[in-house]
């Protein structure tokens, strides 16, 4: 899916404010074991420290995509970046009315940390 690569990249350049761009106003982080974070104002105070930590070279293999209608799709994949490696279990992309696809909610887990 291309706005889950766009997101991908904006990552790895460090890009915070392209990532929180990313979600919609009302979505939901479920990140495990660091916690849930709702709305862009709490996913932003995430991301923010954690992108300017260092992180980066952020990949996604084994990706799924399940269609559940014409405007929601969920991605599941493996991830791996310089700082851990862990599992997507579900990424709600939903069709705004502007025609941009948007997280609704973001599942993911840190299995191991590097």
């Amino acid at each position: 899916m291309q706005y889950s690569q766009k997101w991908i990249e904006s990552f790895n350049k460090g890009d915070v404010e392209s990532c929180v761009a990313g979600y919609q106003s009302n979505a939901v982080i479920k990140a495990k074991p660091l916690g849930t974070f709702k709305g862009t104002a709490e996913i932003d105070a995430f991301w923010r420290p954690f992108m300017g930590s260092g992180v980066g070279d952020l990949k996604c293999v084994d990706v799924s995509l399940q269609v559940v209608d014409a405007s929601t799709v969920l991605l599941s994949a493996s991830w791996t970046m310089n700082v851990g490696r862990g599992i997507i279990t579900m990424g709600k992309w939903v069709l705004q009315d502007n025609s941009n696809w948007l997280l609704a909610q973001d599942d993911f887990e840190m299995q191991e940390k590097f």
